[in-house]
């Protein structure tokens, strides 16, 4: 294990380039690949040259990633590098272990230029990975004999720790031999299961919220399943399927408008309640980037009357919390019970509420509405 510290600032880069000592590894800390090669990863001769690589490397933008942390480690001499993977295999749906003794670069190059090189191996579920299979996938992998023990004994434990912390993905690139035979795990991917999040409280943790757009992290804690996009059109449905094809029924109508196109995904699921309503109005209008909105819904589990009542009574609750609407609103409703909610909607005669009974309709009304707001 190498020493090292995660700073947020250029001063606590100093603090921890000064601790170590001699020369230190200065790296970008977001959650994407390329770091590297994109200039996030620098090598220091001393403080001095840390601070100079920290104060440049945050605030960098990496793939559309911010950095706000950096990691300032020890150096360690590498004399060959190794790739070692384990990962959910969902085509095949197994969990795959991937080997290489070509590490250090993207696996797919090397899979592509080098297949004899890299070895896939399946993992049942059940078996999970011993000693005896991880020799096996050493072996086949053709480690080295001189660091095979090592090696072994990584690979049971990535995989104890695969299984103990239900992840998706832990990579390590590269695993390294030092010239004295010592084999290091210089750098690693985990991809955690957010669908196991209640079983590993302690994950909240390591997550970088500042990296996170400030709306996605709002609907987030209130439970909504919200993607910030760059468009005009706020967006709410319910049922993943639905907003996707929303999505792509506002592109195609905004064409018409400029070039209008979504602002967001925004799945309210199926229990459209006024407060659930509420909450996602509140999100999607908190984008300054959003001039109007299309509400979609079909009704199924949760009837058409209850979406409408759940509309009429957000305006009220967004009033009471200070946030009051607007921007106009274009509803469809369709499905369960979609007639008593055309009604109530209708009854209701808000001025900022549209109701337009075609999907295709709707979402021309909303990117002309949000075209005339720009």
């Amino acid at each position: 294990m190498l020493d090292g510290g995660v700073a947020t600032t250029t001063q606590e880069a100093r603090e921890i380039a000064d601790r170590l000592g001699g020369r230190v590894v200065v790296k970008a800390q977001v959650k994407v690949g390329g770091r590297g090669k994109a200039g996030g990863v620098k090598l220091a001769e001393g403080a001095d040259e840390a601070v100079t690589h920290a104060t440049n490397i945050l605030g960098m933008d990496i793939k559309g990633h911010t950095v706000h942390k950096v990691m300032l480690t020890t150096t360690a001499d590498i004399a060959e590098e190794y790739y070692f993977s384990y990962l959910l295999d969902r085509a095949n749906r197994t969990f795959l272990c991937i080997a290489s003794v070509a590490g250090g670069m993207e696996i797919e190059q090397v899979a592509h230029e080098a297949p004899e090189k890299v070895v896939k191996k399946p993992i049942d579920a059940v078996k999970g990975v011993d000693e005896a299979l991880a020799r096996e996938i050493v072996t086949e992998a053709k480690f080295p004999a001189d660091v095979a023990d090592q090696v072994v004994d990584i690979a049971v434990k990535l995989w104890q720790a695969f299984v103990a912390e239900d992840a998706t993905l832990v990579e390590v690139n590269p695993l390294a031999k030092t010239p004295e035979g010592r084999v290091l795990c210089l750098d690693a991917k985990v991809t955690l299961d957010a669908n196991a999040e209640f079983r590993h409280p302690e994950h909240a943790e390591f997550a970088d919220v500042a990296a996170v757009d400030p709306l996605e992290q709002r609907a987030k804690e209130k439970d909504l399943n919200y993607v910030k996009l760059d468009g005009e059109v706020g967006i709410i449905g319910n049922g993943a399927g639905l907003v996707m094809s929303t999505l792509d029924v506002v592109a195609y109508a905004g064409a018409e408008f400029g070039g209008v196109k979504p602002a967001n995904f925004l799945d309210i699921g199926g229990g459209a309640s006024a407060a659930v309503m509420a909450n996602g109005l509140e999100i999607v209008l908190s984008d300054p980037a959003v001039k109007s909105v299309f509400v979609n819904v079909f009704g199924g589990i949760t009837a058409c009357d209850e979406v409408a009542r759940g509309i009429t009574s957000a305006f009220d609750l967004l009033a009471q919390r200070g946030e009051a609407v607007t921007k106009p609103l274009v509803v469809r409703l369709d499905g369960n019970n979609a007639e008593e909610g055309r009604r109530i909607l209708d009854t209701a005669a808000n001025p900022l509420v549209t109701r337009v009974d075609t999907m295709d309709g709707a979402a021309r009304r909303a990117a002309e509405l949000a075209a005339q707001g720009a």
